[in-house]
């Protein structure tokens, strides 16, 4: 007999339907799963076998033969363990056989209970665009996670028992329901502004970065605060919206890092990944891609401390997404595409000991050492850093003073003011933020005074800064009047900007 379940499984931060076909017939008892499976699904043969006897079913001792359609398409994981396990049943005629509009995603255990498996938001997410009434069976595990998604039922079980009975109408089950807005009580900064003395020109550029989506690279010597000033800056970042949420719930659920308590990721991203990381595990890959880093900040912030340590390979691997905000990882078996919308937040020394240009303390690093250690930051890569800042050593006045500092909450107050007026300006342009500014852009919404153009010619020239500098000193001038609810750019403005691009004679040239 033929029975046919559907299941799904998430192919980048979208889904596919998968179709497991199930025909149990004549001849020599055999277990064959066939559709393009990987070790993963095919070791679902022993997993399904022994769930379902161990929970007091009989497992047909004839010619079972599973197929995954379509065919064409590569399954890998333990997805489809639930939906191949009531489809032996149904074929057997434990349960129903006709299970319609009914999606199951579920790990087998070898006792029959269900675990969790990544991936479920983007499923869920993908089949509520579907105009047909699904509805989805998981494990219990990964109910809440599902149930984000409006337009959808889900039901969460327990065990392969518990399902069965559900199925024969034994044990009524209510779907999974969930108060999406509830979950915003998460979003909780422990960093706070005021926690920071001194440092002004810091914080201003923190500012400037949270409310025009800019880059932004911090120079001084160790213990100047770089760190401490970086990991404020979600803080001061405009809270997310549920469809951000969304969208970054699921690119954590494709990497497996949502739990069940917290099913919705509330609060922007932060990552900070060590200085060994490879070009892969920043921007994804492997055999399945994966995503990497720059994804798992997707609207958040990506840190890297002590940027000068990383390897320069991997750091000039981020020069195509900070410009397209995506990354295609390109495999033989598939091609994935993930968004990579962040803000990139750089620190480091100025040399290999740190010390270069401090006032207090005097530099031990030879010419040739401060020349191979600045080479790791290619000048392409410099030039997306729209602002480059020089964080000097805090004086005694500035650490034990006792002068009550801004907090987080009055900061994001302007930052959002800010950010107001870039949406009302970009409607129709297919971005957000200042940062994201094409040069079409730039020629559009960008008008400058007379005398705020001359400034930037005359810098321009003295520096010598390249034609992409030139278009980030307008984007920042552009955020810095967003900032003052000015509509044009002053020469003040550019004078503001210009000096955030001063770090690329002081300290990079080479």
């Amino acid at each position: 007999m033929l029975a046919k379940i559907l299941s799904a499984t998430a192919e980048g931060i979208d889904a596919k339907l998968v179709e497991v076909e199930v025909d149990v017939g004549a001849g020599m008892p055999h277990f064959n799963i066939v559709g393009l499976p990987d070790t993963a699904v095919q070791e679902a043969r022993e997993r399904v076998r022994t769930a379902l006897r161990n929970c007091g079913f009989s497992f047909p001792a004839r010619r079972v033969t599973v197929n995954l359609a379509p065919a064409s398409l590569r399954k890998c994981g333990s997805d489809f363990d639930m939906a191949i396990a009531v489809g032996i049943l149904a074929a057997t005629g434990v349960v129903p056989l006709s299970i319609e509009e009914t999606v199951m995603v579920g790990e087998l255990s070898l006792s029959g209970e269900f675990r969790p498996v990544n991936g479920i938001l983007p499923i869920a997410h993908s089949l509520s665009k579907d105009d047909r009434p699904y509805r989805m069976f998981l494990s219990h595990h990964n109910a809440r996670e599902g149930a984000i998604v409006e337009g959808i039922e889900i039901y969460g079980f327990r065990d392969l028992i518990q399902l069965v009975d559900f199925l024969r109408g034994k044990n009524p089950l209510s779907p999974t329901t969930i108060e999406r807005e509830k979950l915003f009580s998460y979003a909780n900064q422990d960093e706070d502004f005021s926690e920071v003395h001194g440092q002004r020109l810091g914080k201003r550029a923190l500012e400037i970065a949270a409310a025009g989506g800019h880059h932004l690279l911090f120079v001084g010597p160790p213990g100047s605060g770089k760190t401490m000033l970086a990991k404020r800056l979600p803080g001061i970042l405009p809270l997310l919206t549920l469809e951000e949420a969304i969208e970054v719930t699921k690119i954590h659920s494709v990497a497996g890092l949502i739990s069940g308590d917290r099913p919705l990721v509330t609060q922007r991203p932060f990552r900070s990944p060590h200085h060994t990381i490879s070009d892969v595990a920043l921007v994804g890959g492997g055999q399945w891609p994966r995503p990497g880093e720059i994804s798992l900040s997707h609207h958040g912030v990506l840190f890297l401390d002590e940027a000068l340590e990383f390897k320069r390979n991997v750091l000039d691997a981020l020069r195509e997404p900070l410009e397209e905000g995506q990354i295609t990882i390109s495999r033989a078996a598939m091609t994935m595409t993930y968004p990579a919308k962040f803000t990139l937040v750089c620190s480091c020394n100025p040399c290999p000991c740190g010390y270069l240009g401090d006032n207090k303390r005097s530099c031990t690093c030879s010419t040739g050492q401060i020349l191979r250690y600045r080479s790791r930051l290619s000048g392409p890569f410099l030039d997306r850093m729209d602002l480059q800042v020089d964080i000097p050593r805090l004086d005694f006045s500035d650490l034990s003073s006792n002068t009550s500092e801004e907090p987080s909450g009055d900061v994001r107050v302007r930052v959002e003011k800010a950010r107001q007026i870039q949406r009302d300006r970009f409607p129709a342009e297919g971005i957000r933020v200042n940062g994201e500014m094409r040069v079409r852009h730039i020629k559009r919404f960008c008008t400058s005074t007379r005398e705020a153009d001359e400034l930037l010619k005359k810098s321009i020239e003295q520096l010598a800064l390249s034609a992409r500098a030139y278009h980030r000193i307008l984007k920042v001038a552009r955020t810095i009047a967003d900032l003052s609810g000015d509509e044009k750019i002053e020469v003040e403005h550019v004078a503001e900007a210009i000096q955030y691009r001063t770090l690329d004679r002081k300290y990079m040239e080479w």
